[in-house]
């Protein structure tokens, strides 16, 4: 049974792995998202400092443009790892699965010994018992 042990460590190991991808993920995104609304928020000061609201005046702040680009950036990014949180979560249900069928095969073997094993010991008791009976019967 040290194989099955060995491969019900590795398959958590696996999951393990998965769930901290799928929180690293989750946490890029979250970072990504209050750093765009930092930058709109920075993009709106920058606008009610010039007067002007519209990116495609001449005298368009150009910070308000830049940080419009890495907002536009950011938001881009995060969705594509919205993209990947899926496919990692996807991995973490799989491998998940793959955990709870090592497991229950390993209960399965364990139960199937102990119940070979309460058999031995039920017939060890029942030789020991005729065995009994056979000396009292001699003794009679």
């Amino acid at each position: 049974m040290k194989s099955r042990d060995t491969l019900i460590r590795l398959k958590k190991f696996q999951v393990d792995e998965k769930r901290r991808r799928v929180a690293q993920i989750e946490s890029m995104i979250a970072d990504f998202q209050r750093m765009s609304s930092d930058l709109e928020r920075e993009i709106q000061l920058e606008q009610e400092r010039a007067g002007i609201s519209d990116p495609t005046h001449f005298a368009y702040p150009t910070y308000a443009k830049a940080a419009i680009q890495r907002r536009e950036n950011l938001t881009r990014s995060a969705d594509e790892l919205r993209g990947q949180l899926e496919e990692a979560k996807a991995a973490l249900g799989e491998a998940f699965e793959e955990l709870k069928k090592v497991e229950l095969l390993d209960e399965r073997d364990q139960a199937r010994e102990r119940a070979e094993e309460n058999a031995r010991e039920q017939a060890d008791m029942d030789g020991i018992g005729l065995m009994r009976a056979a000396r009292l019967s001699a003794l009679a």
